[in-house]
Parts: C-alpha cells; structure tokens; sequence
C-alpha cells in the first residue's frame, strides 16, 4: 500500500503558496523553504536518506500544510526528512533530554526549589548554554513541587456531578502534570460543573518532543504507551485533551507522520477532542452551564499553530465571548516561534524570536489585561517575549464561573 505522505507530494505545482506561509524561512536563509525540503527535494531522497542539514530548521509549525491547496503534506515529509538526517549523523544529548519529559519531570519536581533556583540564576544559565546548547534567555518554566496527578489521585468528584452521567478521560499532558498542575485543576473543576465525570489515568508522554526532535522510534513506543494507558479501565468515551499540540497528536499527527498503522489508535483519535473543542459542543448541545459572572478583561486571544491544524476552527473564542464584560481580540500575529522545544536551542533561538516578533509586538502595543493561548510553550514564549500574562481559555472559564482552587 503507497505511504500517502509521500503520495501527496505529486499534487505540488510549485505554486510556493507554503513558502510565502513559512516563517521561518522569512526571518532566516539557513532554512531554504518547506517546498524545497519537502516535496521538491523528496523526490530525489533516497529511502530514508535526508537532503542535508537545513531541514532541522524547519520548526514543525505545520502551516506549510495547513495552507497547501492542494493537500501536500509538506510538514510532514519535512519531518520525516529531519528523521532520517538525524538517524543518519545522530541526536546531541541536549535534544535526546529535552525530548523526554515524562523522565525529567519525576526527576526535577521533587527537588523542584533547587532546580527552579539553578534555571532562574542567570550565569548558571549561561553556564548549561555553553555546555548543552540551551539558550540562555529561553523560556524555562519552573517544575511544580506537586505533580498534578498526585492530586488527582486524592480528589473527590464534585457534587454536581451524577456518576451515571456523561464521563471522559482527561488527557493532561507532561506540562500540566510537571509545570502546570493549577491549570489540570481548573479544567477538571470547569468540566464537573458541567455535570461531566473526569477519569485520569495514569499517563506517560504523547512522544510529540521525540517526534519533533527526529527520534521517530522511541516516539513510536511513547505514544503506543499512552494510548494503553488512557484506554485502561474505561470504554468508548471521550479523551479531552488541554494541551492543544500533545491532543493533535493522539489525534492524528502521530499515525500520519511517525506511520503507525494502529487501529486502535486510530479508533481513540477518532474520540480525542481539545477542552475547548469539547466544552463548545456541549454549548451547541445546549448542555453548557452559562451562568457566567461578569470578567471585565481585555483578553487578546491567540491561536497557536497547533490549535490551528486540528481544523475545529476557534472553539476558544467563541467560548471567551460568551463571558460578560470581556472584551476579546483575536490575535492578527502568526507563529510565535518556539514550535515546542525549537525555540530553546541556542542554534534557534534568534530565529524563534524573529518568528514570533509581529505577534509580541501586539500585545505590547494591544496591552491586554491577560494573553489567552491553548499551548503551553506558546503562552510561555509570549510571557517571556512581552512580559505580559498568557493563560490557558479555561482560566479565564474557571475565574467566570466564580471557581477557586
């Protein structure tokens, strides 16, 4: 049976709709564009071979793909390209660690005061810059002291909800379980006071960092993993997912591009939604408790480019514009460049910032009240690039409903 990845690249005509898209390849010329990368250069590849180093610029964003008339996968064959050049000269041992978070996350929480201190001294940042290849100004979140599945394990369901009532596992994601912990709260609090049963199993990494770093095979393993894990003790119901990168991926990136013919991980993607994808269907279900109190913010909010290849549209949005008094802005800016792990390279640092500049100078100018954004790096990035406060849509859905932690 033909790859449809690779397939698609008969479709391309050049038309270099993707190169204009890309954002990399406008801030800098070490990244020659997706269409040469991808489907024009794929086609002189060798099986499994990779054209040359400057594919590892590309930043895995997607919108090459998202943008691409005529359904080329252009993201994609990039990066399975980015696979075979690492397979082929090797992965430093700065990505090989930044790609598996679900083994530093139980290492550095518990000690997370020392480290937290080491990663926000600025000469030992320095110091790990020159000996690893970690930017020195990249943006670090600090490590909880307390896992969030450590409290899930002690929380009791809330009163409103009914225990044969609608039900999902929630997919948290390495970052709300390490760095984040606050934010699974909010999210299991907003779904049980719309009568939703919350089950959180415990769960490993989607492999989305190894797949971004060109380790296709432990990533392989990882999300085979964690498809275990969410499907252990449960049926058919839903997964909602908070993170909107590692949900894209049990979704469907890492069937397509790592080529797991899984079905049923196929069949648990098919039944993966975003948080904000899930709570906008209960609205259109009429099942969404509106009893909103007043929120008088300006909200900028921003679509990272994750959020965007689920093809749901903006289900945050149009939640955040059912709340009273808030005055919410859709973002005008692309990418904001950090696409993960890409942006704490030192290699790539510049180029993320560059990426991400249009974007930051909106919310300096715009100067909102909170920045909303449904990627974690993202909001990250944002934070650390215009020193203004980015959250999660469901924080601004757990302040309306008058919830606290």
């Amino acid at each position: 049976m033909e790859d449809p990845v690779r397939a698609s690249l008969d479709h391309c005509v050049k038309c270099t709709i993707c190169e204009t898209a890309c954002p990399v390849a406008q801030v800098t010329p070490l990244f020659p564009g997706p269409k040469y990368e991808g489907p024009q250069a794929e086609r002189f590849r060798q099986p499994g071979a990779s054209a040359d180093h400057s594919v590892d610029y590309c930043s895995g964003c997607g919108i090459c793909s998202q943008v691409c008339p005529h359904g080329v996968k252009i993201a994609e064959i990039n990066s399975r390209a980015r696979a075979a050049y690492k397979a082929e000269v090797g992965a430093p041992l700065r990505d090989r660690v930044l790609a598996r978070p679900g083994v530093t996350g139980p290492m550095g929480s518990p000690v997370a005061p020392v480290v937290n201190r080491v990663m926000a001294n600025g000469p030992a940042r320095w110091v790990l810059e020159r000996a690893v290849g970690l930017h020195h100004s990249a943006p670090v979140p600090p490590y909880a002291p307390r896992s969030f599945q450590r409290w899930a394990r002690s929380h009791r369901r809330g009163a409103g909800v009914h225990p044969d009532g609608r039900s999902v596992v929630y997919f948290h994601g390495c970052s709300t379980n390490w760095f984040e912990p606050d934010l699974g709260r909010m999210v299991v609090a907003v779904l049980e006071r719309n009568g939703v049963q919350v089950r959180v199993p415990d769960q490993g990494c989607c492999g989305l960092p190894l797949q971004s770093n060109g380790l296709f095979e432990p990533a392989r393993r990882t999300l085979r993993h964690l498809a275990h894990d969410l499907a252990a003790g449960g049926g058919d119901e839903p997964v909602v997912a908070s993170s909107s990168s590692c949900g894209l991926m049990l979704k469907r990136e890492g069937r397509e591009i790592l080529g797991l013919a899984d079905e049923d991980l196929r069949a648990m993607g098919e039944r993966t939604y975003d948080i904000c994808e899930f709570l906008l269907d209960l609205h259109d279900q009429g099942a969404l408790d509106t009893d909103f109190r007043r929120l008088p913010l300006r909200v900028l909010y921003h679509a990272p480019c994750q959020q965007r290849g689920h093809a749901m549209g903006t289900p945050a949005l149009d939640l955040l514009r059912l709340v009273p008094g808030m005055e919410v802005v859709e973002s005008a800016g692309g990418c904001c460049g950090i696409a993960g792990t890409y942006g704490l390279k030192k290699e790539k640092y510049g180029i993320a910032m560059a990426v991400g500049e249009p974007l930051f100078e909106q919310v300096r100018t715009g100067n909102p009240d909170v920045v909303a954004c449904d990627g974690e790096t993202c909001r990250w990035q944002i934070t650390a690039a215009s020193d203004h406060s980015s959250v999660h849509p469901v924080a601004l859905l757990f302040w309306a409903y008058g919830l606290e932690l």
